[in-house]
């Protein structure tokens, strides 16, 4: 078994660096459509969730350089371009969302393909012993399911 210089398994390594890319392409839309909904929002509720959103989209702009960090550590290369980021993305897009309902949930289901692809990554990262890898994805997991938590009270909907 070749190790990289972290002194992880090379192949593991490089099958979690394509899966991160895969995380990284779905995170750039879900930040795409976090900072659709910031400047589009309309109602009553318009001045808290444009500093929600804000708070969402600046959180999703640092994970993004993780990821991408993460990557780069594990002897990738991370995706760069639109064209990978559609094509290797399952976060729907929320194009022209001004409403407040409409944005929630758009958040909501977002963050259900992220986690999806996160908790796989978790357990991929467990099994080739990358903590690196798996305490950034245990933390995202955490932080988002409150997320989801949160949004869906605002919405009045059980989990």
């Amino acid at each position: 078994m070749k190790l990289n210089s972290i002194g992880l398994n090379a192949d593991k390594s490089k099958e979690l660096s394509n899966d991160l890319n895969t995380l990284l392409a779905n995170f750039q839309r879900y930040y795409q459509n976090l900072r659709g909904i910031h400047w589009n929002v309309k109602g009553k509720g318009f001045f808290d969730l444009h500093v929600k959103f804000e708070e969402l989209y600046t959180d999703a702009n640092a994970k993004v350089d993780m990821i991408a960090e993460r990557v780069l550590t594990l002897g990738g290369i991370p995706q760069h371009t639109f064209e990978d980021y559609i094509a290797n993305s399952k976060v729907p897009v929320g194009k022209n969302v001004s409403k407040d309902e409409e944005a929630i949930r758009l958040i909501v289901d977002s963050l259900k393909e992220l986690l999806i692809i996160e908790r796989r990554i978790l357990n991929a990262s467990d099994e080739a012993n990358d903590e690196g890898t798996n305490a950034m994805m245990s933390d995202f997991i955490t932080e988002q399911e409150k997320t989801v938590w949160m949004m869906k009270a605002w919405l009045a909907e059980e989990i």
